[in-house]
Order: C-alpha cells, then sequence, then structure tokens
C-alpha cells in the first residue's frame, strides 16, 4: 500500500509540473521598454573660444619729461573725466627755461625794432643817392634777418611752455583710473623706459579678444561668403552674429556681443588669428583683464535629430543605439555622433525621423528580442541659449 501511494503522489507531481510548464520562462510577456522617438528639428551649432577682456580704449599715463613727482590729484580706481588733471611734476627748471626763452625773444624784437628804423632811415638816402646801394641791401638783410631770429626765438618759447605743460599730465579720456604705480617724490620720465604712471580704460564697451585655428577661420570666413551670395541673391541672410559671454564663474553675462574687426594676417608661429568681438558695458560689471569665454554660433543644422544622450552606447570608440523596429524587434544600429548638445547627441548618420530608440532598460534587452515599447515623452530644449 505504501509504495503504492508514492507511485500515484509522483504521478501527481509530474502531472502539476507539466501543466506549469505552460506558464514557464520561455512563455513571459515581452518586458516593457521605454523608447523615445525621434523627429527632426532645427539644431545651431555653437563654439566657445577663450578670450580675454579689454577696455574700448586703455589709455597708459606716461610722463613725457623727466623730474620729481610733486602731486597726485585723483582718486585711484575712480572714474575721472577727460582733462582732469591727475598728476603734476616739479615745473622749476622749466618756468626757468621758459623765462630764458622769454628773454631771447625781447633781446630779438629790440634788434627788429632797430632794424627796421635803420631801414626807414636809409631808404630814403638810397632814393637821392645820398648813400651807396650796399648801405641800403645791408639794412636790407639785417632787417629781414631780425625777423627771421625772431620768429626763431618765438618758436624756441613756444618750445618751452610746451615741455612746462607736459609737468601737469591730465586724463586724455573720461573713464575709470587705476593703482598710480609711482609715489609723490619718485623721479619719473626717465629714459629710455619711462615709468607707466597708470591707465585709464574706457569700460562702457568691453573689447574680448580671442584667436582661431586656421581651420575655424576658413570654415566661419566660407560661411560668411556663402551667406552674402544668398543675400545678393535677393535671399534672406541672418544679420549680425549674437556672441554670448560666459564669465568664469560659469554665468552668462546679460548682454550680446558682435564680432568687430579680424586681424590682418595667421600667426605662422601659432598657427591662428586674433578675433576681436564688442560687448556693451553699461552696468560696468566687466573690467579689463577678465577671463572669458565668447559662445559663437559656427552653423545651422537642418532637419537634425537628437537623441538623449543615455541612449547611445559607446563601445571602443564606436557608438550604437537600440531600435524597436515595427514589429517590436530590438535592433542593433551603429551611429555616427556629432557634439553633445544641451543632455542629448546629435546624430549625424545611422537614424530616421519616426524611429523608436530604446530609453530606459539598455541592459534588460538584446538584440532580436521582442518588447513592449513604451513612448517616453522628452522634450527638446531650448537650443538658442546656454
Amino acid at each position: 500500500m505504501k509504495h503504492k501511494s508514492l507511485i500515484i503522489l509522483s504521478s501527481l507531481a509530474l502531472f502539476i509540473f507539466s501543466c506549469g510548464g505552460e506558464e514557464g520562462p520561455a512563455n513571459l510577456p515581452p518586458p516593457q521598454i521605454q523608447v523615445y522617438e525621434t523627429t527632426t528639428t532645427e539644431v545651431p551649432i555653437y563654439r566657445e573660444f577663450v578670450g580675454e577682456t579689454l577696455g574700448f580704449k586703455d589709455i597708459d599715463i606716461r610722463a613725457r619729461v623727466e623730474g620729481y613727482l610733486e602731486g597726485i590729484h585723483f582718486e585711484e580706481g575712480s572714474v575721472v573725466e577727460e582733462g582732469k588733471l591727475l598728476y603734476t611734476i616739479e615745473s622749476q627748471p622749466f618756468e626757468e627755461k621758459v623765462a630764458e626763452k622769454m628773454s631771447a625773444l625781447a633781446a630779438t624784437r629790440i634788434n627788429l625794432a632797430n632794424a627796421e628804423s635803420d631801414l626807414g632811415r636809409i631808404r630814403p638816402l638810397a632814393e637821392q643817392n645820398a648813400i651807396s646801394q650796399i648801405d641800403l641791401d645791408s639794412a636790407q638783410a639785417r632787417y629781414e634777418a631780425s625777423i627771421e631770429s625772431v620768429k626763431a626765438a618765438e618758436a624756441n618759447l613756444r618750445a618751452a611752455e610746451i615741455q612746462l605743460s607736459y609737468t601737469k599730465i591730465h586724463s586724455p579720456i573720461t573713464g575709470i583710473i587705476g593703482k598710480t604705480q609711482a609715489k609723490v617724490g619718485d623721479f619719473v620720465g626717465a629714459s629710455p623706459n619711462p615709468v607707466n604712471l597708470n591707465t585709464v580704460s574706457d569700460i562702457n564697451t568691453m573689447l574680448v579678444q580671442f584667436f582661431l585655428t586656421e581651420t575655424e577661420y576658413l570654415q566661419a570666413a566660407r560661411r560668411i561668403i556663402a551667406e552674402t551670395d544668398l543675400a545678393h541673391e535677393g535671399e534672406a541672410r541672418e544679420e549680425g552674429q549674437d556672441l554670448q559671454l560666459i564669465l568664469a564663474d560659469n554665468s552668462v553675462y546679460k548682454y550680446k556681443g558682435k564680432f568687430d574687426f579680424v586681424d590682418r594676417n595667421v600667426d605662422p608661429a601659432t598657427g591662428a588669428i586674433l578675433i576681436q568681438a564688442s560687448f556693451s558695458n553699461p552696468d560696468q560689471l566687466l573690467r579689463p583683464g577678465l577671463f572669458a569665454r565668447v559662445r559663437a554660433k559656427v552653423k545651422v543644422v537642418e532637419n537634425a535629430i537628437l537623441v538623449p544622450q543615455r541612449c547611445v552606447i559607446e563601445l571602443q570608440g564606436k557608438f550604437s543605439v537600440l531600435v524597436v523596429d515595427e514589429n517590436d524587434i530590438v535592433q542593433n544600429r551603429q551611429v555616427q555622433i556629432g557634439p553633445k548638445i544641451k543632455g542629448f547627441w546629435l546624430i549625424n548618420e545611422g537614424l530616421n525621423p519616426g524611429e523608436r530608440v530604446i530609453y530606459e532598460g539598455l541592459q534588460k534587452v538584446k538584440e532580436g528580442q521582442k518588447v513592449n515599447p513604451k513612448p517616453v515623452d522628452i522634450k527638446i530644449p531650448d537650443l538658442t541659449s546656454i
């Protein structure tokens, strides 16, 4: 009886397991996978260039005559108006020269008056043949020489007065002045390298200088030429370049800039060409010498396809995505990628609009497997801002 019971239990177990096999792993429903459906959009491509800020005008203040500094007439770091007195240099040596030249001028004017008087007295006598023609010519020559002597003395006096005026140094522009590099009592203006006393900067507009490689320059130049040709043919052309300035703290400067200068030549030592852009600075937030990055739009890709970065698989320098076809079967697709743009990859080749790319669960599926795709709603961000 016991042996018979064991046979019945074994048969029952086999029946139960054979029935349960119909619901085994081989017959599980396809896994639910999140997919991202590709679309096309217009994608501007930006490049960043490292640069340095400069004032619209950065004027060095130097002494034009030698002497001891007597006075400083401004507050360091303040705004100074054009023409404001900044420094005074001892003036006594130059005042002495002016007095000397004035005395010399007075003497030449006396000589001129005497020569003119002599000529006036001799000319009537010469007309009456009371004196010789040689005496008249001599008086005429002394008179003309005296006139030239007066002119020379006047020029010497003007030169001495100019030298005297250089003892007072005024601001050439309205702007912010920096820290003085000389103190009262310092000897300044010594040749051949006079002390740079200070710098005044006009910072209402700021300049940013950076460099392009030869390749970057050629790409940009060709784009500008193409846009110009389109404009000549009557087609719309994008006006100007709205450049963005990214500061050292990664903040974006609120005012846009524009290109305003391209250097004459490519530096053969570096293979780069100097570019200059200008930015309005009404709040005077920017100061000369800041590290900054200039962000410029280099081209626009029409009908571009973007996919989230997490969709792309990289293996040994090659990139691929898992695509779900119309039969919900997983395919491994090789793609060529472009730059990263705000959490997305730009796909240059390998994908078409409307295809479904696996977004979540890449490790759970394999090529050829059937899945249950569920669309995920991911919006492409604004591509015109940082």
